[in-house]
């Protein structure tokens, strides 16, 4: 019980001493998001037991690396740059995906069934298609970004510079605005 008032970054030193509990407890943290984020990051498409796998793969370096861990980051910080290895390296094995990597993203994991409208279940299908949609490099920044993550924080997990994830971000945010409005444009012609 106590666990749950502790840092990541303390969970995770506990866990270098030996404490399986203070693991079980960043698990349980961390479980959800992290394959939410690997799911929206490999799309629709991919099996979702691929994507277990990749969580799976993840939490594996987790318990391998414990040794070496160095709170210089947040934990979450740390987490998700091994996810995005992880899901990079799957890429590669995977290469036809990134030559067609505007497959749609599979809505229904996100929707609870009787919470949406049918118009509101559209809206998220065409949000989910736009992000899908997005090159990697900004799919990466803007679903980073949505799990929370500040600029330099993405900087840090796509290992790039502030200034490069900064300018993806807003690339996406561009894209998906131009995605999302262009059903909602008034076509000329159409009415006076």
């Amino acid at each position: 019980m106590l666990y749950r008032f502790r840092s990541d970054e303390a969970l995770m030193q506990a866990y270098q001493a030996g404490n399986t509990k203070a693991f079980a407890e960043l698990y349980q943290r961390h479980k959800n998001g992290l394959f939410g984020f690997l799911s929206r990051m490999a799309g629709a498409g991919r099996p979702a037991a691929t994507v277990e796998d990749l969580a799976q793969d993840t939490w594996m370096s987790i318990i391998k690396q414990t040794a070496g861990y160095e709170p210089r980051a947040k934990f979450r910080t740390y987490l998700y740059t091994l996810a995005r290895r992880k899901f990079i390296d799957y890429l590669r094995r995977t290469t036809h995906w990134i030559e067609t990597g505007d497959e749609a993203m599979d809505a229904q994991p996100y929707m609870a069934s009787d919470s949406h409208s049918p118009a509101a279940a559209l809206e998220v299908q065409r949000l989910l298609q736009a992000i899908a949609a997005l090159p990697q490099e900004q799919r990466e920044a803007f679903l980073l970004k949505e799990e929370g993550f500040t600029l330099n924080q993405i900087a840090t997990i796509t290992q790039v510079e502030t200034e490069t994830a900064k300018s993806r971000l807003r690339y996406a945010r561009q894209r998906l605005r131009q995605t999302l409005h262009a059903d909602y444009a008034p076509t000329t012609g159409d009415n006076p």
